[in-house]
């Protein structure tokens, strides 16, 4: 039985690898590390389909080391102290570390990470841990701060042009066949960025075609996908379509939709803490200020799951997404964190006022730091006009208060205290 394509494809030396130009390409950091032929410990974070595993391997191949590969979902500490003792025994001095490499690291439990440490602090193995997790949240500290990080990006499109005219032109499968690329479009957005799902699409759509010569268009490519819905997603879950869909039900305001969707993560296995960081997500990004309770339920949903674990961990679960999916919503809070972000790109350092300023010196105060600053609690109400904005942006409006109940009630007490600036 022939191999997959993504196997028969993946690349044995970084000359053949595609994209990461940012650490592997020529005079990139982690290129230099390789030709040097000393690595230390490092995790790499990215998306799936990247290149992840396919780095590592191809650093052990250039570094001419032993290279031991266990996964996270099947491994146990028993497992993690075996490869550490075979590593021992099998080094020779001259040699360089052997490297573990670690799939899924975020799914290693924290007596799965801590067994790691000795090892890798003692240089007995080089880690290189794969994750599709930030490691901040999934990484115990003490071996997070034992390794170098490094971010994987999606692939760009013409990364993924570049891929499916190697499969095409070298796979010794598929260069036998007479295949014409008419349309791009649609294999480029259903792989999303990763190479292993486009180069499954593409097979998909060959394998199905008797025709001569084989011609894809986005037109086939959406047909074949639409056949064969669990052909193209490695265990059948679409990872990030689904967790899409997820989120704009809740944004949506249909719970009967948001809690299918929760239910098809939960069933497909998806790992619970990325659930319930989107809820989080979600409760800042699309309820905001219509309902603040909205973010305080999903912190408390996901400090909940992390105490009482599988499989009790769907209610909260489920609890926190019918809450925000019948809340009402609001985004004014997100567009105006995004709208500053714009305005402070555009106009560059602006000084900052100096009624503003702190004066913890003499001369400072010389300067005039902190002179005219009014103290709001000194007044009545607590409240004083003057100027926070720097002196370019004092007419500025970032925040818009959207029509719902919660925030009609802050825009009528911001109303009170500034007057017009906030009548809209």
């Amino acid at each position: 039985m022939a191999q997959p394509l993504a196997e028969r494809l993946r690349p044995k030396s970084l000359d053949d690898y595609i994209g990461q130009k940012h650490l592997v390409g020529e005079g990139a950091i982690l290129r230099k590390m390789i030709d040097a032929g000393r690595i230390s410990s490092f995790i790499l974070w990215g998306p799936p389909g990247v290149g992840k595993t396919t780095l590592a391997q191809i650093i052990a191949n250039k570094l001419e080391t032993p290279f031991y590969t266990l996964s996270a979902v099947s491994s146990g500490v028993k497992d993690v102290r075996d490869v550490i003792e075979k590593a021992k025994s099998g080094r020779f001095f001259s040699q360089a570390s052997p490297i573990l490499f670690i799939d899924e690291i975020h799914r290693f439990s924290k007596s799965q990470q801590d067994s790691l440490l000795g090892a890798v602090e003692q240089g007995t193995v080089t880690l290189i841990g794969a994750t599709t997790e930030n490691p901040s949240f999934e990484v115990i500290r003490p071996l997070l701060s034992r390794c170098q990080l490094y971010v994987l990006k999606s692939l760009e499109k013409e990364d993924l042009l570049q891929l499916i005219d190697r499969a095409i032109n070298e796979d010794h499968i598929l260069k036998s066949k007479n295949i014409v690329v008419k349309e791009s479009d649609a294999m480029l957005r259903y792989s999303g960025g990763d190479a292993r799902k486009l180069l499954n699409i593409l097979e998909l759509v060959v394998e199905s075609d008797t025709e001569d010569p084989i011609e894809i268009t986005d037109e086939k490519v959406v047909d074949r996908l639409q056949q064969n819905p669990l052909a193209y997603d490695k265990d059948g879950e679409m990872h990030y379509d689904i967790i899409s869909a997820f989120i704009k039900s809740i944004r949506g305001s249909d719970p009967d939709g948001a809690i299918y969707w929760l239910a098809r993560m939960v069933e497909g296995g998806e790992d619970p803490a990325f659930i319930a960081r989107r809820l989080v997500i979600s409760a800042s990004e699309d309820i905001g200020l219509a309902n603040p309770n909205a973010l305080l339920l999903a912190n408390a949903c996901f400090d909940t799951l992390m105490k009482i674990g599988w499989p009790e961990g769907r209610i909260p679960l489920a609890q926190t997404t019918i809450y925000l999916a019948t809340s009402p919503k609001s985004n004014s809070a997100y567009n105006a964190i995004n709208d500053a972000l714009e305005l402070v790109r555009n106009t560059g350092n602006l000084p900052v006022p100096l009624h503003l300023r702190n004066a913890p010196t003499k001369l400072m105060k010389q300067l005039g730091y902190g002179n005219d600053y009014k103290y709001a609690h000194n007044y009545e109400g607590h409240f004083v006009k003057q100027q926070f904005l720097p002196e370019e942006l004092k007419n500025q409006s970032i925040w818009h208060p959207q029509p719902n109940p919660a925030e009609a009630k802050l825009k009528e007490h911001m109303v009170q205290l500034w007057g017009d600036r906030y009548k809209e």
